[in-house]
């Protein structure tokens, strides 16, 4: 049930948040706009995130803030009392230009009212009055991987994060490797970063049943086996050497087929071009968004789920299918080794030859697969999204 916030008077806080008394709940605001915008990526990290903070905080007072163009089924949820939603009266691409282009320093307490805390989980931060504010910087791949992306979102994302960083009290980072990157490229201090990782839902797991696996089948027309990634089609998904590497496994006699489950991105013309070009037309599936509910089916009926990323924040995809118990195949770059540890098969992302033979060899060994499908339950344990949220709480007088 969605509750709507009466907006209290703007006010300052006339109190530092670390004077506060512990046994006095605090009132936290959170830009939800990802979560209640974007259905994939970094928007359904949002949403598991404070839904299990929702779960776990019963004491403090939120705040969610939306935009009015929020779509009303991700903002469904059973939430608890002391969570309140703010709907700001303008859509995501005003507020996106009034506050981060022209810079216009409208607080979002406007519309929150008065926060003790203001938490995004989105890489960018509002203008806000609260004394103490915590951003979430995910990944720095538009500079790792610059090829990757336009050059208009680039030049956005390269002024507005910065700003966000040195506003910030704290900045989370997905893995020890953003930390780094963090630490690299920005000069962060080390003690102004903390690595919160994501956690995978219980929906995750082997045990699907096999109405679900027939629905998930009929519905996207899938043929098995069938090597699996996940993921926007977009070019730091390195799809495109994923298909040449994936054509040279195919022999005559082979019936294995490539199923690609992601929305389109941008600039993802040369990952159509590469079906076409390699006549694969029949063998390779994008399938394009695919829902939450048809994801754990898609993982567990997998042969292998195949993750060829140049660049990862954190990889969630990887994690799901360990816990799915489907075995990984995966790139050796920047977090992924932290995700899949000791339980993955790892490649160089750019070197397709390398690529099709790990994929090779899982296929062919059978014992290699198992030990992977182990070694995954065990890593993906330490992986949970209410021990994240555990962690976040615990983050805003720390």
């Amino acid at each position: 049930m969605v509750r709507w916030l009466r907006v209290e008077p703007l006010c300052r806080p006339t109190m530092k948040l670390w004077n506060y008394p512990t046994n006095i709940p605090m009132r936290i605001g959170i830009d939800f706009t990802s979560a209640a915008r974007e259905r994939a990526g970094i928007g359904r990290y949002a949403r598991e995130l404070v839904r299990a903070l929702a779960r776990i905080d019963r004491t403090n007072q939120y705040v969610l803030f939306v935009p009015r163009d929020a779509h009303p089924d991700l903002l469904e949820f059973d939430w608890p009392a002391n969570w309140k939603i703010a709907r700001a009266p303008v859509t995501e691409r005003v507020l996106a230009a009034l506050w981060h282009r022209f810079r216009v320093p409208a607080p979002v307490e406007i519309w929150t009212g008065r926060v003790d805390v203001f938490y995004s989980p989105d890489f960018l931060l509002p203008p806000t009055r609260s004394p103490r504010t915590l951003v979430t910087v995910h990944d720095l791949s538009y500079l790792r991987v610059p090829e990757c992306f336009p050059e208009v979102l680039k030049r956005y994302l390269n002024a507005a994060v910065p700003r966000a960083i040195r506003r910030a009290d704290l900045v989370l980072a997905d893995a020890a490797s953003t930390r780094r990157d963090l630490e690299e490229v920005y000069g962060v201090p080390a003690d102004k970063v903390k690595v919160l990782y994501s956690g995978v839902d219980g929906r995750f797991c082997p045990q699907i049943p096999a109405s679900e696996q027939a629905r998930v089948r009929e519905k996207f027309s899938l043929h098995e086996p069938y090597l699996l990634s996940v993921g926007t089609v977009q070019p730091r998904k390195n799809y495109a050497r994923l298909i040449q590497a994936f054509a040279n496994l195919q022999s005559p006699t082979s019936n294995l087929h490539l199923v690609l489950a992601g929305g389109p991105g941008w600039m993802y013309e040369d990952v159509y071009q590469a079906v076409d070009r390699l006549g694969l037309k029949d063998r390779v599936k994008v399938t394009g968004f695919v829902e939450d509910a048809d994801l754990p089916p898609l993982y567990a009926m997998a042969a292998l789920f195949v993750y060829p990323s140049l660049y990862e924040g954190f990889g969630l995809p990887v994690a799901e299918a360990m816990a799915c118990g489907t075995p990984v195949v995966c790139s050796n770059a920047s977090s992924l080794p932290e995700v899949g540890g000791d339980a993955v098969l790892y490649f160089d992302p750019r070197d397709v030859d390398g690529m099709a033979e790990a994929m090779r060899r899982a296929l062919a060994d059978e014992s290699l697969r198992a030990d992977l499908r182990t070694r995954g339950f065990a890593q993906v344990k330490q992986f949970s999204w209410e021990r994240a949220a555990s962690e976040l709480l615990g983050y805003w007088s720390n």
